[in-house]
């Protein structure tokens, strides 16, 4: 199979998106099926033999790891040359806008996958009023793709009430070789606790930004004095954060990945995870596999992942003591620790990224063979109104 992927994310930035199209990109590659990638500029050119096309872009101002490109008239040339029989567009926003676009013009199926609870997140940046405006955006997008892959049955739901259709669940995978409780170390340890290891060690992975919620982790320490917390990644709120944890127990590692990340995992005492817009948290799968207990929010797709008491622990959104309560819990018994992490680790056993991509196929399969009738698709163009009209043709003179 031929598959055009476009992503708005890509490395050299680190984060869950990134992980799943670089996995992706990789079990595809080692079943045979050719690749071709369209992603911001400053990434490598080419991904595990697939080709990467590499947009012109510019930093995301209020978060310059992110990069911004448009779509360009020359994905054109590179699709006609590559014929794929399906498009893969991540997330798509403004990058994806081409997917879109070149997908109704060279008649090529369109698979969208949704990883990012965007209307959720305004609210952390004061642009909550945006919310409806946004989910009526996201929904002519998705309307338009032939099938909508989602990461957790929640997720689903929240597309389905926003009459959103054509859904499918996308399921969890995570290498669970590299994350491994064998790799442990003391040394890793030693670093994360800031030379204090035999303190109960708390780890948090993942970005650094408003709607993760991390500030409420200073609470756990406040209530848990003899408790140390790691915090791996980075983000436009890592220099707020340094100052907020100032004065705590409380050591910002920075990016980590392969070995160091896995060793990190499997090192703490505890996962915790407070966010509460979580499509899917890759890194809990992540931390389940290293042997280390999950605490995590019930929202979004976290409770698709972690079940209560058998495989983690979760609290509840509206429970300000949850997070500190569910914390004491984990760590306070050691023989139910024990038996939730060998629970977890069986789980995630299950969901191997050489599975999930297989499934994947099968989709690429489904929306190759039952595309949304032209109609659909179109949304009614006599109904446009002038202002789409316009977009649409000014879409038609940039990109032909």
């Amino acid at each position: 199979m031929r598959i055009a992927i476009v992503t708005e994310t890509f490395l050299p930035k680190i984060d869950g998106i990134v992980t799943m199209v670089t996995k992706t990109v990789e079990t595809l590659r080692a079943a045979g099926d050719e690749v071709m990638i369209f992603a911001p500029s400053g990434g490598p050119e080419e991904l595990f033999g697939a080709k990467v096309v590499s947009l012109p872009s510019i930093p995301f101002p209020a978060y310059p790891e992110l990069r911004v490109a448009a779509p360009r008239a020359s994905m054109r040339k590179h699709l006609e040359a590559f014929q794929p029989d399906v498009f893969h567009l991540f997330e798509p926003s403004l990058l994806g806008i081409g997917g879109i676009y070149y997908g109704k013009v060279l008649h090529v199926p369109i698979v969208i996958s949704y990883h990012t609870n965007l209307p959720a997140y305004l609210h952390y940046y004061g642009m909550g009023f945006l919310q409806g405006p946004t989910w009526k955006m996201m929904r002519a997008r998705h309307l338009r793709a032939d099938l909508n892959l989602c990461t957790s049955t929640q997720m689903m739901e929240e597309l389905r009430s926003h009459d959103i259709d054509r859904l499918a669940l996308w399921e969890r995978a995570v290498d669970a070789r590299q994350f491994h409780p064998s790799k442990c170390s003391a040394e890793m340890r030693k670093t994360l606790s800031a030379g204090e290891p035999e303190k109960p060690l708390l780890l948090y992975v993942g970005r650094l930004s408003a709607e993760k919620d991390i500030g409420t982790l200073r609470e756990v320490l406040r209530a848990m004095p003899e408790a140390r917390l790691a915090i791996v990644g980075d983000g436009p709120m890592r220099h707020e954060l340094e100052k907020y944890f100032r004065g705590t127990p409380t050591y910002f590692a920075g990016y980590m990945r392969g070995e160091p990340l896995a060793q990190a995992y499997a090192s703490a005492d505890v996962f915790v995870m407070p966010s509460k817009t979580e499509t899917l948290g890759l890194v809990l799968m992540e931390a389940m596999a290293s042997g280390c207990p999950v605490v995590a929010c019930r929202a979004g797709g976290i409770p698709d992942a972690v079940e209560d008491g058998v495989t983690g622990y979760l609290f509840e959104p509206e429970d300000k003591l949850g997070l500190i309560e569910t914390v004491r819990r984990a760590l306070g018994n050691e023989a139910e620790r024990a038996v939730v992490c060998a629970r977890a680790r069986a789980d995630v056993e299950r969901h191997s990224w050489q599975g999930s991509t297989e499934q994947l196929r099968q989709y690429y399969e489904q929306a190759i063979e039952h595309p949304r009738p032209k109609a659909e698709k179109d949304g009614g163009q006599k109904k446009r109104s002038l202002k789409r009209r316009l977009i649409i043709g000014s879409l038609r003179k940039l990109l032909p």
